[in-house]
């Protein structure tokens, strides 16, 4: 029978730099500003008498490409309620409460998702690390949890089980 282990991947340069803006209304939104943004994971996954499983080097590889690809854009939430874009030449004109601001659309990226928060971040990394069945499923992955910060001590965590996959 094998033992449970959990890697905890905390590396420095998993981060990315992005300015964005949190929605909290169809009228109150912050300012455009920027953080840099820290992410770590956890993986939980069998060990056998040989004292590894796999080389998890792969999930440190996943998740600096993930930061690789956000870092230096705007992040937009294209999944807002609140916000509606649209696409002005070489611009995205992204309203918000009878206001529009101009982004250029080679520096800026609209992601999947309802807001551009850490806990919405959180769940974008982690999706994006599950959508490679592979590395989940090759390697007997049993858990993972996603963390963002946007500054020490501000973390927000997403997490997926094999045993609630079907959730």
């Amino acid at each position: 029978m094998s033992r449970l282990v959990t890697i905890q991947i905390d590396k420095q340069y998993l981060k990315f730099s992005s300015g964005h803006f949190t929605i909290f209304s169809a009228t109150s939104r912050e300012r455009l500003h920027g953080h840099n943004f820290a992410v770590r994971a956890s993986v939980t996954f069998p060990v056998d008498d040989t004292g590894i499983s796999f080389d998890y080097k792969v999930f440190k590889d996943a998740m600096r490409s993930v930061c690789d690809r956000l870092d230096e854009y705007t992040l937009i939430a294209a999944n807002s309620k609140h916000l509606t874009i649209e696409e002005d030449g070489e611009f995205y004109k992204i309203w918000h409460d009878n206001k529009y601001m101009l982004l250029r659309q080679d520096e800026t990226i609209l992601l999947p998702i309802f807001n551009t928060t850490i806990e919405e971040f959180s769940s974008y990394v982690l999706n994006d690390l599950l959508s490679d069945k592979s590395m989940i499923d090759d390697n007997d992955v049993r858990f993972v949890s996603v963390g963002v910060s946007s500054g020490p001590g501000q973390w927000a965590d997403s997490t997926w089980s094999k045993n609630n996959e079907n959730d």
